[in-house]
């Protein structure tokens, strides 16, 4: 079973404002628990620059050059009151996107059977036209559609467990039957969206979840309903929305979930992935701002998919 990493340096050259949570030193945080004897065996590969072609996969050509014109010479410059970009947000968001399309040819070619892309920004709450919670391109969606045109995808699941949800996604995929998107997120809680009656062409399943929530009503929300759906929709390619801020240690939400139960659901992904799908699955760094609970959930996380 071979798992590779995608990162970049330019990933820390995203600056956001002095105590803002989605900051450099989370990517520093996993990095040196990636460095750990364990992970001696993860393929290491340097995250190329996307074609910026493949943005229009989930955004127009207006969204695309608003972030672009938004990038400034110097500074930081905010685009709403969570949302901001810095001179290097350009090339670390076409990174992010490139790796998440190379990670989606890898599995594909059997270069690798999983691939975890550690990567900033974040991706999920970016909207067909809306940058916001911290993102600007929807990574994971840019990488669904990626998979279809370019390798013949039928079905792309989107798995998401970070503990906002992931508006953009929803928005991006509400009336296209050949992505199923999956989400466990706390409720109420930023964005908003993410309601069960939320069902879009019945191709969304969302699993809210009530503060104070821990490990036994997580696992049974994934059982319940988001396991049932991959089982019925035999995904050719699982894509996950890794956040790991429904960590218990987490500060933005109230979820309590520990780092086995990240290994737990990422076992139960990879199963389905197994299943349906020739194992390919890509996970990608969404939140998760705690440092401790970040490196120790990720850490978790890869070896879990380093075992297969």
């Amino acid at each position: 079973m071979a798992t590779m990493l995608y990162t970049h340096p330019v990933f820390l050259e995203h600056m956001t404002p002095p105590g803002h949570p989605e900051r450099p030193d989370r990517l520093r945080a996993i990095e040196r628990v990636l460095e750990e004897d364990a992970f001696t065996d993860l393929v290491r590969v340097e995250a190329p620059e996307a074609d910026e072609q493949t943005l229009t996969f989930a955004h127009p050509e207006r969204h695309i050059d608003k972030i672009r014109t938004a990038i400034p010479e110097t500074g930081i410059r905010s685009i709403d009151a969570d949302t901001s970009v810095s001179p290097k947000s350009w090339e670390a968001a076409i990174r992010a996107v490139g790796a998440a399309n190379a990670a989606v040819d890898d599995v594909f070619s059997g270069k690798a059977d999983n691939v975890f892309i550690a990567a900033r920004p974040p991706g999920h709450h970016a909207e067909k036209t809306t940058a916001m919670g911290f993102c600007l391109f929807n990574t994971a969606a840019i990488a669904a559609r990626h998979a279809q045109r370019k390798h013949g995808a039928e079905r792309v699941a989107i798995v998401d467990w970070d503990v906002h949800h992931g508006n953009g996604t929803q928005d991006i995929f509400w009336d296209d039957p050949s992505v199923l998107y999956c989400s466990t997120h706390q409720m109420p809680l930023y964005p908003g969206t993410g309601a069960r009656d939320e069902t879009g062409a019945g191709n969304i399943v969302n699993a809210p979840l009530s503060p104070r929530t821990g490990s036994d009503l997580f696992r049974e929300a994934f059982r319940a309903r988001v396991l049932p759906a991959l089982d019925k929709f035999k995904p050719d390619l699982i894509i996950i929305s890794a956040g790991f801020d429904a960590h218990h240690r987490d500060p933005l939400a109230e979820i309590y979930l520990t780092e086995e139960d990240f290994d737990w659901a990422t076992g139960q992904l990879l199963d389905r992935a197994g299943k349906s799908a020739g194992n390919r699955l890509v996970s990608l760094l969404e939140g998760g701002y705690d440092l401790e609970g970040l490196s120790s959930s990720v850490s978790a996380h890869v070896r879990r998919m380093m075992r297969g």
